[in-house]
């Protein structure tokens, strides 16, 4: 499952470094949680968490269904 949600994190990734930021895959727990870090501009924009959520989350669920949530740690 990691391979798929890395392949989904790369996805995104252009997206994230046209605005300057940039993303981290740190880890997925046993109960299918993926914790990514935000980073560059990502890391401090006041948007992040809707990015999280409305973006990150979505594509990541979309391509990996056995996802339950992605966090940022």
């Amino acid at each position: 499952m990691r391979e798929k949600v890395e392949q989904a994190i790369e996805k995104i990734r252009p997206s994230l470094q046209m605005d300057g930021g940039d993303i981290e895959l740190v880890d997925i727990d046993d109960n299918n949680v993926v914790k990514v870090r935000l980073r560059g501009a990502c890391g401090s924009c006041p948007m992040s968490v809707m990015t999280l959520k409305m973006g990150v989350e979505r594509i990541v669920k979309e391509m990996v269904p056995e996802v339950k949530s992605v966090e940022a740690v």
